[in-house]
């Protein structure tokens, strides 16, 4: 019986916590969404388009930028073979 008590008294301190932590983040990710599309409207966007749409472009261009990465290391990582391979 004083077990049972215990445990009701643990879960509704425990639904409290949780509850509490999840109001905090909800808001903390809320603020930080509205800062980050203040700043992508201001100082990203081109030619009256939305911040949506700059934070696609955003990713689209970046997307670009990794995969012409990704290629220059694999030319590199290429010739890298082929110098080795002519001196052994």
């Amino acid at each position: 019986m004083a077990k049972s008590k215990l445990v009701e008294v643990n879960k509704k301190i425990e639904e409290n916590v949780v509850g509490g932590y999840k109001k905090i983040e909800e808001g903390v990710v809320s603020g930080f969404n509205k800062i980050a599309d203040k700043f992508v409207d201001s100082f990203l966007t081109e030619d009256g388009e939305s911040a949506a749409e700059a934070r696609e472009r955003i990713a689209k261009e970046q997307a670009a930028m990794e995969a012409e990465r990704k290629a220059a290391l694999e030319q590199n990582a290429q010739e890298q073979r082929n110098i080795v391979e002519k001196n052994m």
